[in-house]
């Protein structure tokens, strides 16, 4: 088993910290080979941005994702930017008030994480909800690992607020699915 997953949005929404997190949930918590490389523009802040996560229950010997079995959108230029090279059968997560041109001839998954990051308070908690969404609606990894992996991630002092988004974006994410 190869999987290629490839979060992406803008410099400044955590595209970084939450590749880093579904990597350490694999290869910490759950014993995969994990490979995450990271990309984005001159701009520290507001360029597309993207992390990508290689997880293997074999070696890795090439560390860039062949081609995209997930990807996670939170940006209209990042997903115009970095769709390209979805398989066939990608799982595709967008959130619809972020990414409003989304038709590509395919199933996706819709997560409103803003709006839900919004509601518990602080918009910077968005990717964790996205991480939660991708959690269930992709189903590779275990719950509790990439909940480990979030409580190990992030500063101690934002360890309840990023629980409840990934709480609130793993439902979010089960909903979604029942929904396509």
């Amino acid at each position: 088993m190869k999987k290629d997953v490839r979060i992406c949005g803008f410099g400044g929404q955590g595209v970084i910290l939450a590749g880093f997190i579904i990597g350490k949930a694999a290869s910490v918590f759950m014993n995969y080979n994990a490979v995450q490389s990271q990309s984005y523009g001159p701009e520290a802040r507001g360029g597309a941005a993207r992390s990508e996560v290689i997880i293997s229950d074999e070696k890795i010997g090439y560390p860039r994702p062949t081609g995209v079995d997930c990807l996670v959108a939170m940006s209209q230029e990042s997903f115009d930017t970095y769709r390209d090279d979805i398989r066939d059968k990608a799982t595709i997560i967008v959130d619809p008030d972020l990414v409003k041109k989304h038709d590509i001839g395919r199933p996706l998954y819709k997560v409103q994480a803003l709006k839900i990051a919004e509601e518990l308070g602080n918009k910077i908690v968005t990717n964790i909800v996205m991480v939660g969404a991708f959690t269930s609606i992709f189903g590779l990894l275990d719950k509790e690992a990439v909940k480990e992996s979030v409580i190990d991630s992030v500063p101690k002092k934002f360890t309840d607020l990023n629980i409840k988004a990934f709480e609130r974006g793993f439902e979010a994410g089960k909903n979604a699915l029942k929904k396509l």
